[in-house]
Formats: structure tokens, C-alpha cells, sequence
């Protein structure tokens, strides 16, 4: 399941990039928006969340809005039928929340001109009905790792991989680029699990890394699993929350999350078809436009840590710092960023090697 986005798209934008499309002429009473979900909402991670963005927009317009979901709806044919009926059933708008869904998608919207499709993390938007959005994770990688950095006793940190595409690719960069830039003794270990959502695997990664020494785990897949090891270990492994906050273990190895807040995207575009001002959009937010929030950082991390890790959200926030800022070279050694320069986003969304000090090949 490839639901994050494998290969860079000049047509992507930055925040909410207009991108052509006239606005709805006029606004609607009472829209029926319905969500595809790749996951099971009790996931704790990403469709959670996707879900927990669906209440807040029932939250927010009341009777005006009916809401409609489908959990676990696999990518591919299955996708294609769900959507088709969903149109067919009078869904105004129609949120797809994989990478996956993305031709399903174009393919669908294709046949219902005057329903609205969003697809998450995709760069189609081969019908004028189709907008995209996406979240700027690796942000909040910058966080994680600055905490790794100064938290890790054996200097090993680790992370699970869900699938080698560039989303992931430049979640580990800057996860590992933020680790030692403050603790310059910090090696770091991948482990590929080859699924979004499959607690048994999620947990095996997790294991196959605290076997190697590991003592920080990041992870890029949807479940509790990963956590659920570390608890297991009485102390010696923290980790993080991931997609969701993960609350359940914060008086354990949780010490703080990247949570995926997709509400407020929902809540806008539902808000536009209601108020008459709809138009294609492309959006790439992240801590700066409240799509990428940082969890609690728990007591479990120095005052000192906690501090530094909260002034690099701030900076990030605030658009003084970006993750990717040079001198930064790739693994073989080349030069990729100059001392001072930021990544494009084409870089970002195209990423394909590791940065220099990563050890092991990313899978082809």
C-alpha cells in the first residue's frame, strides 16, 4: 500500500496553492461529505486521525453536514467500487485517505463531474474535480530527533520504515540529521516493515531494533505496536507517538508525538462548499499551519531537553528554521545543500538517498 507519495510532482505546491478551478457559484444548505479509510478507525495512528478530522467537521457545522465513512477499504478495484458508490449514494465530497486511492480517485471523479474528490498525499489531479493535501511530517522529525539525540544512552537510535518512498526517506533524513546535529555519537538503525498498518510486523521491527542496542524508536507505521515493545523493556527504550498522541502510553515510553491534525484542512474545505467558494486546491502544511502538532513532551524528558525541543518547533513555526538546511551532503558524500540553503520542495517530495553518516542502502 502506497498511500504517501512516490515521486516528486512540480504541480505541487506550498500551503493551499490555488490551482485552477472556479469557484462554486453558489454555496450549498447541507453537504454529505464521506471519507475512504485504508485502516481500521481503532488503528491509534493514521486513520484514527483521519477520522477524529471527520467529527470535528461535524462538530463544527452540526445539521448541516451528514457524514459517511468506510473503514479498510483496500487500494485498487475495491477502492473504484467504494467511490462509485459513494457518488452514486449523494456524497457531495469525497475524502481519500491513502496514497493509493490516487488513480481510483481521478478515475472515479472522472464520471461524477459535480462531486467534489480530495485525495491525501497524492499529486494527481488529472480531473478538475480533484484537489490534494498533504502534511509536512518530516517537521516534526526535526523534534523527535532533537529529543533522540539528547535522550539515548547507548547512542544507537532507531527507526521503523513503512515503505521506501520519499515521505518516509525524508521523515528518517531529518529524524537522523536533528539527532546529531546535537549528539555528534548518535548512529542510527532502519528497519523496514513493509506494511502501514500490521501490528504483528510493526512489532517484530520494533524488537529487531532493541536487539541491536537500540534505545529511541521512531516509527512510520500506524499502530501502537512499536510502543507496545518498548513498555516491555521497563524504561530502557522510549519512543513516540505517531500519526496520533497515543496517549495510552505517556506514563510509559511514549515522550511525545507527531499528531497528523487533519481537522481543520476538513473543516475548511467542507466550510467552502457550504459557503460558495470551493476551488481545486493543492495544500502542503505543516507545524506552521496546525496540520503537524507536536504531543506533549512528557516529564520523563530533561527540562532542558524538553525546552530545546519546543524553541525548534517554534522555529519551524515561525518559518525561522527549516529541517533541511545546509551544509548537508548525501550518503556517497556529494555536496546536495550549501552552507545556508534550504531543500526545495521538488527535492523533498522526490527524495531518494539518505544524508551522509546513514549507514545501510534504501531498498529499491
Amino acid at each position: 500500500m502506497l498511500r504517501r507519495t512516490l515521486l516528486a510532482s512540480a504541480a505541487l505546491g506550498l500551503g493551499l496553492t490555488l490551482s485552477g478551478g472556479a469557484a462554486m457559484a453558489a454555496g450549498m444548505d447541507k453537504v454529505k461529505a464521506c471519507f475512504v479509510y485504508v485502516g481500521p478507525i481503532g488503528d491509534g495512528g493514521w486513520t484514527f486521525q483521519h477520522h477524529d478530522g471527520a467529527l470535528q467537521v461535524q462538530a463544527a457545522y452540526g445539521d448541516k453536514v451528514e457524514l459517511q465513512w468506510q473503514e479498510s477499504v483496500p487500494e485498487g478495484a475495491d477502492a473504484e467500487r467504494v467511490l462509485t458508490q459513494m457518488a452514486l449514494g449523494g456524497c457531495n465530497i469525497i475524502f481519500t485517505t491513502s496514497f493509493g486511492y490516487m488513480d481510483a480517485t481521478n478515475a472515479v471523479a472522472a464520471k461524477f463531474p459535480d462531486v467534489k474528490f480530495e485525495h491525501a498525499t497524492g499529486f494527481k489531479r488529472d480531473q478538475p474535480n480533484v484537489s490534494t493535501y498533504n502534511a509536512r511530517f518530516y517537521e516534526g522529525r526535526a523534534v523527535q530527533g532533537t529529543i533522540a539525540g539528547r535522550m539515548t544512552k547507548s547512542n544507537k537510535i532507531g527507526y521503523i520504515g513503512s515503505f521506501p518512498i520519499p515521505e518516509v526517506v525524508m521523515g528518517i533524513n531529518s529524524y537522523y540529521l536533528h539527532a546529531k546535529k546535537v549528539n555528534p555519537a548518535v548512529e542510527l538503525s532502519v528497519v523496514w516493515a513493509y506494511t502501514w498498518f500490521d501490528p504483528a510486523k510493526e512489532a517484530d521491527a520494533a524488537k529487531a531494533l532493541i536487539d541491536q542496542g537500540v534505545d529511541v524508536i521512531a516509527a512510520h507505521t500506524d499502530s501502537t505496536a512499536p510502543l507496545a515493545e518498548a513498555a516491555k523493556t521497563n524504561g530502557a527504550v522510549i519512543g513516540f507517538g505517531q500519526a496520533s498522541d497515543m496517549v495510552e502510553y505517556k506514563d510509559g515510553p511514549r515522550v511525545s508525538s507527531i499528531i497528523d491534525n487533519w481537522g481543520p484542512y476538513y473543516v475548511k474545505r467542507v466550510g467552502a462548499l457550504l459557503d460558495g467558494t470551493y476551488e481545486q486546491a493543492d495544500a502542503w502544511e505543516g507545524i506552521a499551519g496546525g496540520e503537524v502538532l507536536i504531543g506533549e513532551i512528557t516529564a520523563a524528558v530533561p527540562a532542558e531537553v524538553k525546552a530545546e525541543a519546543e524553541a525548534l518547533r517554534d522555529a519551524i513555526a515561525a518559518g525561522t528554521y527549516h529541517p533541511f538546511t545546509g551544509p548537508i551532503n548525501k550518503q556517497d558524500g556529494s555536496a546536495w545543500l550549501a552552507e545556508g540553503a534550504t531543500a526545495p520542495d521538488g527535492d523533498l517530495l522526490g527524495m531518494n538517498f539518505f544524508v551522509e553518516g546513514i549507514t545501510g542502502d534504501i531498498p529499491q
